[in-house]
């Protein structure tokens, strides 16, 4: 009997937004270092950050749980901005992934329910 081997799907990748991703890596916002040094970074699931995905760069990627973590902070207030958004989320959930978001306010205000609500997901 013939054994099929079947690849794991990988997420598109451009690889011109490398050096931005790393840029972003390492000049986090505060709500960011928050979320990253306080939770993510300890957490048992392993998150990425600044991860690109397609023509994107995410705040937070989980590949166990396909799940992605934005923030939004108040350069996200505008109309144009929110549909830029809404356009973003739509692509990155046809790949199978889950899109959360969280304001820096929510960061910064709640952030034991930010916790929570992200645990409950990973649940």
């Amino acid at each position: 009997m013939v054994e099929l081997k079947i690849k794991p799907y990988r997420l598109p990748y451009n690889a011109k937004l490398k050096e931005r991703a790393r840029f972003l890596r390492n000049n986090q916002t505060n709500a960011e270092k928050k979320l990253w040094y306080q939770f993510l970074s300890l957490h048992k699931a392993k998150f990425n950050r600044q991860k690109i995905i397609d023509n994107y760069i995410v705040d937070f990627y989980c590949a166990k749980y396909k799940l992605v973590i934005e923030l939004d902070g108040p350069s996200h207030d505008d109309d144009e901005a929110f549909e830029k958004d809404k356009i973003r989320t739509k692509k990155l959930e046809s790949y199978g992934l889950t899109v959360i978001r969280f304001t820096n306010y929510q960061i910064y205000e709640y952030f034991e329910g930010v916790i929570n609500e992200i645990e409950s997901f990973l649940k």
